[in-house]
């Protein structure tokens, strides 16, 4: 067993991974920056180590620094959180080459799955649909022009190193094409590095439905269901609910035997997620992520099982506890990301947390690194929390979700939370129709109340 993990993360995520290796009797060494000194996870952390000034590129992603922090505390293992280097297929090679543990998959699945082209070419190959588009980056015009007209428009270009909405653009018919071209390759360099592009077919109304699998080193993988992520603002997740409103279960369950098989034949081990897109009964693949989600936590509440210490356990290469049969699926839970940002204009609203009260009661979970007098950095993502409930079914759910918004207490900083709660009343959501392009349109419109 490990007696020390590094938790090369911050905010809330570093104090979720923090709390399942002390629950699992490992000590933890928390890295930071010099504007994270006072964070929660520093403080809770058995060690902390500074790694460098404000800036991402120089602290959290600096791989040497985090490195040098393993060796100095004397960590058995390194867990990268969620973003930053999580997915970062020549960190996990260099902690692997460094002597410590990697908790999560092998740097080569990471980079197969980190190309979005070779990771839909990989899943095609065993038997997984995936969205109709080039098999190949698109470098030039001409080749755009013959793939847009062989696919059909509207169609997507879309970063072939990244996502998150960077260097993705809809063309709708063949005049938009070359600037739209040159916009996405752009945008996908001054991201990822990396101006490669893909085109696929653009889907006017579907879902965002994700799987979520945990495999361990000895050949067992199971699925832990659905999570229906299709409430997004400007292609980034808003709302998060598990099971879907849309699927029922047996597709849940054909679903995830399918990825389960895929998973199986690849030799993958730890947690991943494969993402699609759902419209008119049929699903198409757009990726797979090969860490943690923010939005696990609504999966552990419907299934009663700890990822993070699943994660850690096969890191260690322990056997599955439990099998596919075991798994059992109760109840509906909903998870609402609370940013710190305008709820109207969406700016981010940084600065000092004058009062803080975090909703209660049965079956609500709040993850945050949130307190009084805490001081929320402007160098990084707005995320500050995240609210979690669970009903015996979707309408508890909702009412249960409505109360503890009404609850939460946030001062000092603009929040969304008055977002979620015009979301938990809108009429779409309580039926639970909508797509991925609902939210943005509905804002667009100012219809979220009705």
């Amino acid at each position: 067993m490990f007696k020390k993990i590094l938790i090369a993360n911050r905010g809330e995520i570093a104090l979720r991974i923090l709390r399942a290796s002390h629950e699992m009797g490992i000590h933890t060494v928390a890295v930071h920056s010099l504007a994270d000194h006072n964070a929660m996870h520093v403080r809770l952390a058995d060690e902390s180590v500074c790694i460098g000034p404000a800036p991402s590129r120089e602290s959290y992603l600096n791989m040497h620094a985090i490195i040098s922090a393993a060796t100095i505390s004397g960590a058995d293992a390194i867990h990268p959180g969620i973003g930053f280097l999580s997915e970062n297929a020549e960190f996990a090679a260099m902690v692997e080459e460094h002597g410590f543990h990697f908790i999560g998959p092998s740097p080569e699945h990471i980079a197969l799955m980190g190309d979005k082209i070779q990771a839909k070419n990989a899943v095609k190959n065993l038997g997984i649909p995936v969205v109709p588009g080039t098999d190949q980056p698109i470098s030039n015009l001409k080749d755009a022009e013959r793939w847009a007209e062989e696919i059909g428009y509207p169609v997507l270009i879309k970063a072939a190193g990244g996502g998150g909405g960077k260097g993705m653009k809809v063309v709708h018919v063949k005049e938009q094409l070359s600037e739209c071209l040159s916009l996405a390759q752009n945008e996908a360099k001054a991201c990822f590095g990396n101006d490669m592009v893909f085109i696929e077919k653009y889907l006017a109304q579907p879902r965002h439905i994700e799987v979520q699998v945990l495999a361990d080193h000895h050949g067992n993988v199971v699925h832990l269901g659905e999570r229906d992520c299709s409430i997004q603002r400007s292609h980034q997740k808003v709302w998060e609910e598990a099971p879907s409103p849309a699927i029922d279960h047996e597709t849940r369950m054909k679903l995830g035997g399918l990825v389960v098989d895929a998973v199986k034949t690849l030799g993958y081990r730890g947690v991943g997620t494969f993402e699609f897109l759902y419209e008119n009964g049929e699903f198409y693949f757009i990726e797979m992520n090969t860490r943690l989600q923010v939005e696990h936590p609504i999966t552990e509440m419907i299934t009663g099982i700890d990822l993070v210490r699943e994660q850690i356990r096969v890191a260690q290469g322990e056997k599955l506890g439990f099998t596919q049969e075991e798994i059992v699926f109760r109840g509906h839970a909903i998870e609402c990301r609370i940013n710190a940002e305008d709820p109207e204009t969406f700016t981010p609203s940084p600065g000092k947390i004058t009062d803080y009260h975090a909703p209660g009661g049965l079956r609500v979970r709040v993850d945050s690194a949130l307190y009084s007098g805490y001081t929320i950095p402007p160098h990084y993502d707005s995320l500050v929390a995240k609210l979690i409930v669970l009903g015996n079914d979707r309408e508890t759910c909702l009412m249960r979700l409505n109360r503890a918004l009404r609850e939460y207490v946030i001062g000092g900083v603009k929040t969304t939370i008055p977002l979620h709660q015009l979301l938990v009343n809108s009429t779409a959501i309580k039926a639970g129709q909508y797509d991925i392009h609902w939210l943005e349109s509905a804002l667009k419109k100012k219809a979220l109340a009705s």
